[in-house]
Formats: C-alpha cells, sequence, structure tokens
C-alpha cells in the first residue's frame, strides 16, 4: 500500500474519480473583431492597389504630373477666392487725412535788433570779453551758444528779464529753424521762462514781447495748413512749394502746450483763439504722418481743453465739434476723430460725446435733429436686410455709444436708455452668427460687448 495513495473511500467516491473536462469555450466573435478583420483587408486592399500604382508611375510622363498638380493648385485659388468674396472682414476705407499742403518759405531768423541786447551788450563790455575777443557780428553766433547749453534761460533768470529782441529772436527760431537742436533749444528756453513764472518764491520774470495767435496761426500757415477748406483724404496739394509735414510742428505743439499750463495764460489766448487751436489739434491727429507725435497732441489737446472756464466750456466744446464735423469727411475718419479725445476726465467725456452727437445729426441731417430722433432713425434699420450697410452700422454703434455711455447721456433719461437697448439687442441678436457679409461680425460682437459691459454695471 503506497503511502501517498489515494484512501479506499476516496477511489469509491463519482466525484474525486471523475477526469476533469479540458474541453476549450468556443471564443464569442463581435461586432468590433468583424470591423477589425474588415479593415484589416480593407488596408492590405488598399497596399496591394499602391504598389501597383508605384510600379504604373514610372512609365507614367512627368507632364502628367504636372498637369494634375495644376488643376488641384487651380482648383484650391478658385476656393480661397470664394471664402475671401462671402467672408471678407477687410474695411472699405482707411482713416487719413494730408492735413499739410503746400509749404511757403519761412521768414528770415535774423535779427538786427538783437546787436543791442542788453545781455549782449553786457558780455561786450566785460573785462572777460578782452580773453575771448567776443565782437558785434560774433554776437548772434555767441548767443546760439548759450542757448543751445542752456545757459540763456539761466541768465535771463538772473536778471528777470525776457528782452524784447531776444524774445522775438528765440520765437523765430524755435518754429523756422532748419538746426534741429536750435529749434528745440529755443522751445526748452521759452518753456523754461513760461514755468518760472508759476514759482511761489521766485522773482516775476518781465517778458517785455509774447506771441499772440497771430504768430502761432502765421507759423501754421507757413507749414502749409489748410485752414478753411475741407479735408479729404488722400488731398496732394499743387503746387511747387514743399509737401508737409513740416518740420518744426514738434516745437509748435510744445509752445502751444505751455502756454496753456502757464499761470498767465489768461492774458495769451481768448476763448474763440483756443477753439481754433483745439480744431486745428484734432486735425493733426487725422494726419498718418503724425502718429509719432501722438503723445505730444494728445498732452496738448487736454491743456487746451482746461484753459476754459467753466461758464464758457459748454458754449466753446459745442463750437469745436461744430467747426471739426464740417471739415472732416463722413467715414472711418470720423471714429478717428471721436477715439483721439483720449482723456478720462469730464470735459474730454464731454468733448468726445459732443463730437460723436454732431458727427450723428450730419448722416442724418434730413432725419433728425434732436437726441430721440436719431435713435428713432437707429431703431429702425432692418439690419438682417442684406441691403443694410453693414459698414455705415459699424460706424452708427461706435459713435452712439462715445455719445451716450461716456458721458452719462443716460442718467435721467429712461426713453432713450430704452432705445439705446433695442438698438443694441437688434444688432446682436438679428445678425447671425453664419452672416458672411463684410462687418457682420464686427457688429455683432461690438454690440453685444456694451450690452454685457451694461448689465455687469
Amino acid at each position: 500500500m503506497e503511502m501517498d495513495g489515494p484512501l479506499d473511500f476516496e477511489s469509491e467516491d463519482p466525484l474525486l474519480s471523475s477526469p476533469v473536462s479540458l474541453k476549450k469555450r468556443k471564443k464569442i466573435i463581435g461586432l468590433d473583431d468583424l470591423l477589425t478583420d474588415h479593415y484589416k483587408d480593407k488596408c492590405k486592399l488598399v497596399e496591394k492597389e499602391s504598389k501597383q500604382a508605384k510600379k504604373k508611375k514610372k512609365y507614367d510622363s512627368d507632364d502628367e504630373d504636372f498637369g494634375k498638380e495644376a488643376v488641384v493648385s487651380q482648383v484650391v485659388d478658385e476656393c480661397q477666392n470664394k471664402m475671401n468674396q462671402l467672408g471678407g472682414e477687410e474695411d472699405t476705407s482707411i482713416w487719413g487725412l494730408n492735413v499739410f499742403g503746400e509749404q511757403k518759405p519761412p521768414p528770415a531768423l535774423q535779427s538786427p535788433e538783437l546787436k543791442n541786447c542788453y545781455l549782449l551788450q553786457t558780455f561786450l563790455n566785460n573785462e572777460v570779453n578782452s580773453l575771448v575777443n567776443l565782437t558785434v557780428e560774433k554776437g548772434e553766433a555767441f548767443l546760439e551758444g548759450l542757448l543751445v547749453n542752456g545757459w540763456l534761460s539761466t541768465l535771463v533768470s538772473v536778471t528777470n528779464r525776457v528782452e524784447k529782441p531776444l524774445a522775438i529772436w528765440t520765437f523765430n527760431l524755435m518754429l523756422y529753424s532748419s538746426r534741429e537742436e536750435l529749434s528745440t533749444s529755443a522751445c526748452d528756453f521759452w518753456r523754461d521762462i513760461m514755468l518760472t513764472t508759476n514759482e511761489v518764491n521766485q522773482q516775476h520774470l518781465r517778458i517785455e514781447w509774447f506771441p499772440t495767435y497771430a504768430q502761432l496761426g502765421e507759423a501754421l500757415e507757413t507749414y502749409g495748413y489748410r485752414f478753411e477748406c475741407s479735408l479729404k483724404p488722400g488731398f496732394v496739394h499743387n503746387g511747387s512749394g514743399r509737401g508737409g509735414p513740416p518740420q518744426n510742428i514738434r516745437a509748435w505743439i510744445k509752445f502751444v502746450t505751455v502756454c496753456c499750463q502757464t499761470k498767465m495764460r489768461k492774458h495769451i489766448f481768448t476763448s474763440s483763439e483756443v477753439e481754433r487751436l483745439a480744431e486745428a489739434v484734432l486735425c493733426l491727429f487725422l494726419d498718418r504722418q503724425f502718429r509719432g507725435v501722438t503723445v505730444l497732441l494728445c498732452e496738448c489737446l487736454q491743456s487746451l481743453v482746461r484753459y476754459f472756464t467753466d461758464e464758457d466750456w459748454k458754449a466753446c466744446c459745442d463750437n469745436i465739434a461744430k467747426t471739426l464735423v464740417s471739415r472732416i469727411p463722413m467715414d472711418l475718419n470720423c471714429l478717428r476723430a471721436v477715439e483721439c479725445i483720449s482723456g478720462v476726465d469730464q470735459r474730454s467725456k464731454y468733448l468726445r460725446s459732443t463730437v460723436a452727437y454732431q458727427i450723428l445729426l450730419i448722416f442724418f441731417e434730413n432725419e433728425a435733429t434732436n437726441e430721440e430722433e436719431v435713435l428713432r432713425v437707429l431703431t429702425s434699420m432692418t439690419v438682417k436686410d442684406k441691403s443694410c450697410d453693414l459698414f455705415k452700422l459699424y460706424i452708427y454703434l461706435v459713435l452712439t455709444e462715445n455719445w451716450l455711455v461716456g458721458s452719462r447721456m443716460l442718467d435721467g433719461k429712461p426713453l432713450i436708455c430704452e432705445m439705446w437697448g433695442l438698438f443694441l439687442r437688434k444688432c446682436s441678436c438679428q445678425i447671425a452668427s453664419t452672416d458672411l457679409r463684410s462687418y457682420a461680425s464686427k457688429v455683432r460682437n461690438k454690440a453685444s460687448y456694451i450690452l454685457q459691459s451694461s448689465f455687469e454695471e
């Protein structure tokens, strides 16, 4: 009897004695397996056809390949052109005016009276002059050296006096000199002597001659600025003179800015003269050649706006807006004219609102004469109509936003507020996202943004 063998009763048990069935279960074939086999067979078929095509291609000519590529390229180009025509968002026009035309010859810069200047005579009669041998003929060059080095403003502050010949000479250098260092130094000289009068603890500096608006206007006329005529895009002045922009315009802008910042400004310009200066500065914003001096123009415009008294401000603001909009074309230039008034103070907002409103009145001159009528014209537009000019609608939308929102014109006027909301909803909801007209997405997105901003407030 084996020790490891089964016991007698174990061999008699049918469960223990029966052999274990080792039959494999049949695999269930699912839909995924069928698809996998199908694509494997299809890949093999494609691979086989590709090999046959490569063998056949060896016998094809190069001309046939080039012909096929040309056909494909032509089809792609046609599709691209059609897509550009359907969904093009290109601007139909761009802003930009030629504010300056033909320049005139500048006046003579030599000043015969300069040799009699007390400051120059003091140097000529000084004992130190025996060392430098300064003469009257060299006097102007000597003063130019003092001007460029910054010593001239220091000397006049010591004497507390700016003589008339010296003031006229530096003013002409500032606005007409072709030498940049002289023009810039003369501008710095005038800034120093004008701001010195604002110092409380210093003795008052007496300026014997001061330029007026007439002299500044003559400078603009010499530069070729067109005062009265309407400005047109792409205008080119016919003539033999030089074309703008003028070289000394930076000094002119800086000088006007300082004139409005000094405490003695009330003795310099009248309100009507400041109106014309503000209108000229706003026109400079519309000339693309002046984009490099935008910061100077913004500072100058802010100074001009702050020049007016509270009593004169609203009337003068209306005059500025009416004069400006009568000169500019009704295209993207009018948007530029509004958006260049970038100040966040109340006066800048009011000027921006007034300019936008006056432009809208010109657009609807035969249909609207007041605020409610302007909004009625806007809300009556059928924006879903294919004949609706969405480019002009975009201009109307931006102008109305600057008119109403920026200056708080909606406060206390529920009817205007309701009509403004209705116009925004029409622009944002009735222009579908699948609308491929030019400016469709710009109008829709702009109106939606304004609505969302108003809701958050």
